[in-house]
């Protein structure tokens, strides 16, 4: 998400524009790209890639809103749990 968002590495590799600045999206782009979007790239759009209703519940709880801090701290974002089909796959220890 950050590559998408900012165009460069986190070390600052490609500049402070990025490489092709003109390709870089949103947060929201992004997550839409990896989420609906990987759904769809598989056909299962009804089953995947948004929460709602009757879907899978695979989902990621994070340690800050992407949506909200500068783009250059996206690296530092930590999974604190990882939904799989509604059910707890991962959770981190001092999330109970």
């Amino acid at each position: 998400i950050h590559a998408a968002v900012t165009r460069s590495r986190p070390d600052g590799y490609g500049g402070p524009d990025g490489w092709v600045p003109a390709q870089r999206i949103t947060v929201a782009e992004a997550v839409r790209a990896y989420t609906w979007g990987a759904a769809y790239a598989v056909g299962m759009e009804g089953r995947l890639g948004t929460l709602a209703p009757g879907k899978l519940a695979d989902l990621v709880i994070l340690n800050q809103d992407i949506f909200a801090v500068d783009p250059s701290r996206i690296p530092q974002t930590r999974v604190l749990g990882t939904m799989v089909g509604g059910r707890w796959a991962y959770r981190f220890p001092s999330t109970d």
